[in-house]
């Protein structure tokens, strides 16, 4: 018998192929497991019963070795995988039969991510973990008294004094949209307590303040369609299953199948979870209006019936629906596959659903949740898909909100003018424009007239003139753009006789030549006479005279392109730079720009969004100018308001910045202090900002707070003012108040509010002090209001 070792023979890297092959087949093993638990519920040729069934024996197989991983997937896709909720309450279910011990550590598990869900404040995670913990009643895994417990200490949050209202309505909304999944089995087993429930929130909801909901709607009226607060609707809906004795038919019930088998499990405890206490840096959802567009009535007869607004199925749908694009949210062609291929496709109107769900978003209220253009482009994709009923369904959508268009929000108008745009883009600018004929006929101020001259100069941006041209009609000349080009009056007719002429043709000869330096416009230029002499004598501060023939002439010169005109803002930087040294000089150049490119909106916006940018601008000078009598005539214009939030959204990002980099500065003090040993190397020691430092990166931070105030103060004061006088006019007059151009307006001064809240929240109290005083009109203060509201 042979004495060696074993393995003697083979060398070391047979021994290593072996080892390396044991770990990739325990590898390959747990990729498989990981992969069956993520697709359970997909598109399979067995039953959804009977996968389940032999996933839970696999997995209960192979709990001994992959216990850990096992649970981390299952509590991820109890919260991350919401629309299969019952599918993995039923798995979790059929594994805590056969293990008991494994389905409470996965009950450990889930009160961990819950707690600390609401301790983050990822108030997703934290509803998707409490459905989760209502559907595994439905299971057998969690004791249903439990479950109520925990319901009313969400509802005793939702009854603090001293907290938000978006706390509370946060609460009462978690709870409430729990029911549907186990509101059946409490109302069979735990009707009392149900009922009590239920009486509390019904308490509860009507204690609550809506000032903030017509900031949020839509649209101003209820007709046809009622827009409701997401709360009361929600409410309604649940009284409406309540009423059907708590029978929903859209969530599949796999659990059903395995009663007998989870009916005789043990069940496990929640233990008691307080929600932790409100702290003033928590940040809760903005409460919202839902949208309604569509009704059973707009859909096809012979398909299927739109579930009604109340009714628990039209909230399932929709807020499927929603995960779906929030999931594929940076992948629009998935996005769009995934919507089409909703599993309950074939119980409802799907097209209907997906563009009513679509355009909530789009018009949500302060802010879509993604880019706008990722809607547009999402219907693009959902058209292609889906050619034969896609596209008719997008055009009855786009009648409805046109014939609805006068009800409106302002910031939802602008939205719609901005998608429909993009929209006719991708499809060669086809519409049916001989139907909206009639309306042009109305005041150049109505929204109809008015939608659709913007959607006219937003094409023109996507295309050229005479394609824009080419596509309407005749009769729709009085609302047709005109051709976006300069108009430089210094070689208009009758020019000669302009103040300044012979030099501006001079300046425009040198320009024109590449050698011309800053130094020899600085020459020609000091020719000129300053008209302000006469009021001021020698010390004024600016000459308008300079300033308007360098900045028409330069921009003349530039006028081939965004390029063009760039280069020439690079090269004469310095020259604009002294000429523009204060507020009125910079009001000056804002006038001269409108006057060269009144034809061309873009170009405006464009040149103004690169000089705030190259600090040439300041933002309170773009907001003065904005207001001025000079641009009355174009006050309710849409670029007019695009100028407007890229401006204070420039000031915002400043400001934010220098927040991040004194925080980031702060911490790399606070660390050296604590870590200052000697022992750091001297790259680290390099990169430490010293006390100097950060107390000068705070003074730059503090005066740009203080711009940013004084921003909002300016564009603040100037509505009040322009608002308030025209109200005093009408009321003097004995006219209606309540006309176009002050709903245009009021609608301004609320996009502002809604559509920067983050910021302008930060000096809401200094606004109520200084400018949003009792003694103003209600019409104005009414808007403020609202805007405190939504977070208070």
């Amino acid at each position: 018998m042979s004495r060696r070792r074993p393995y003697d023979d083979d060398d070391g890297y047979d021994r290593g192929y072996r080892k390396k092959r044991r770990v990739s087949d325990s590898q390959e093993l747990e990729d498989h497991l990981e992969s069956l638990i993520l697709q359970v519920g997909e598109k399979s040729t067995s039953s959804l019963e009977s996968n389940l069934e032999g996933l839970a024996s696999v997995l209960e197989a192979h709990l001994p070795s992959f216990r850990s991983k096992f649970l981390r997937l299952l509590t991820y896709c109890a919260v991350k995988m919401p629309e299969k909720c019952t599918i993995y309450s039923t798995l979790v279910g059929l594994l805590n039969a056969k293990n008991f011990n494994f389905g409470g550590e996965f009950v450990e598990q889930m009160v961990r991510i819950f707690k600390e869900a609401l301790k983050s404040c990822s108030w997703d995670a934290a509803r998707y973990a409490l459905r989760f913990f209502a559907d595994l009643v439905n299971s057998h895994v969690i004791d249903a008294n439990s479950l109520l417990q925990l319901l009313d200490n969400m509802l005793d949050a939702a009854k603090e004094d001293n907290v938000p209202d978006v706390r509370r309505s946060w609460y009462i909304y978690a709870v409430l949209s729990c029911l549907p999944w186990v509101g059946r089995e409490l109302y069979e087993k735990k009707e009392q307590q149900l009922e009590m429930l239920l009486t509390t929130i019904g308490v509860l909801l009507n204690k609550r303040s809506k000032k903030h909901v017509p900031a949020l709607r839509v649209w101003t009226i209820d007709v046809p369609h009622t827009q409701e607060e997401y709360l009361d609707c929600l409410w309604e809906q649940i009284r409406k299953l309540k009423q059907d004795n708590w029978v929903e038919k859209h969530n599949p019930k796999p659990y059903l199948a395995f009663d007998s088998v989870l009916s005789e499990a043990l069940q496990h405890n929640l233990p008691n979870i307080l929600p932790p206490p409100h702290h003033d840096n928590y940040t809760y959802p903005m409460p919202t209006v839902i949208f309604r567009m569509f009704d059973y009535t707009d859909c096809p007869e012979n398909g299927p019936v739109l579930p009604g607004a109340h009714s628990i199925e039209r909230f399932l749908i929709e807020e499927h629906l929603h995960q779906i694009i929030e999931m594929y949210h940076l992948e629009r062609k998935e996005c769009a596959t995934n919507l089409m291929n909703f599993p309950y496709k074939n119980k409802v109107p799907l097209e209907y659903c997906i563009v009513e769900v679509i355009f909530s978003e789009l018009f949500n209220l302060p802010q879509p949740r993604y880019l706008e253009i990722f809607y547009g482009s999402l219907l693009i994709e959902l058209s292609k898909l889906q050619p034969s009923t896609m596209p008719q369904v997008l055009a009855q959508a786009t009648e409805i909100l046109f014939l609805r268009i006068e009800t409106m929000n302002t910031a939802c108008f602008d939205r719609f003018v901005c998608w429909f745009s993009y929209h006719l883009s991708n499809f060669q600018y086809r519409w049916s424009w001989e139907d909206w004929e009639e309306c042009l006929k109305l005041d150049h101020e109505h929204p109809r007239p008015k939608f659709i001259k913007e959607v006219l100069l937003k094409t023109l941006r996507l295309s050229y003139y005479q394609r824009i041209r080419d596509i309407v009609p005749r009769s729709y000349d009085c609302v047709l753009p005109p051709r976006p080009q300069p108009f430089y009056k210094y070689l208009a007719e009758g020019s000669s006789s302009l103040a300044g002429n012979q030099v501006a043709q001079q300046l425009l000869a040198a320009l024109k030549d590449r050698s011309c330096s800053p130094e020899d416009v600085l020459g020609l230029l000091k020719e000129l006479p300053n008209p302000l002499e006469e009021d001021e004598g020698p010390e004024a501060r600016y000459n308008p005279l300079k300033i308007d023939i360098f900045v028409q002439t330069l921009f003349y010169i530039g006028s081939k392109s965004f390029s063009h005109s760039f280069a020439a803002l690079a090269k004469f930087n310095q020259v604009f730079k002294l000429l523009a040294d204060s507020e009125e000089a910079q009001l000056c150049i804002l006038r001269s720009i409108y006057e060269l490119w009144r034809n061309h909106q873009q170009m405006i916006c464009v040149l103004i969004d690169k000089m705030l940018k190259i600090q040439l601008l300041e933002c309170a000078a773009v907001a003065n100018w904005i207001f001025s009598k000079e641009m009355s005539h174009d006050f309710t214009k849409l670029y007019i308001w695009e100028i407007l939030h890229l401006t204070i959204n420039k000031m915002s990002k400043y400001v934010n910045r220098l927040s991040r980099e004194v925080g980031e500065a702060r911490e790399k003090l606070a660390r050296s202090g604590a870590g200052s040993s000697g022992e750091d190397s001297d790259d680290s020691r390099d990169d430490r900002p010293t006390e100097e430092m950060v107390e000068r990166m705070e003074e730059r931070l503090e005066t740009a707070q203080g711009d940013q105030k004084n921003l909002f103060l300016i564009i603040f004061q100037r509505f009040i003012m322009i608002l308030s006088e025209h109200l005093v006019r009408c009321d003097t007059d004995n006219k209606e108040f309540d006309n176009y151009w002050y709903r245009w307006t009021i609608g301004r001064l609320q996009h502002v509010f809604l559509a920067h809240h983050e910021q302008v929240q930060k000096y809401s109290s200094t606004l109520e002090t200084l400018l949003f005083t009792q003694d103003l009109d209600p019409h104005i203060l009414d808007i403020f209001h609202q805007f405190v509201a939504l977070n208070s």
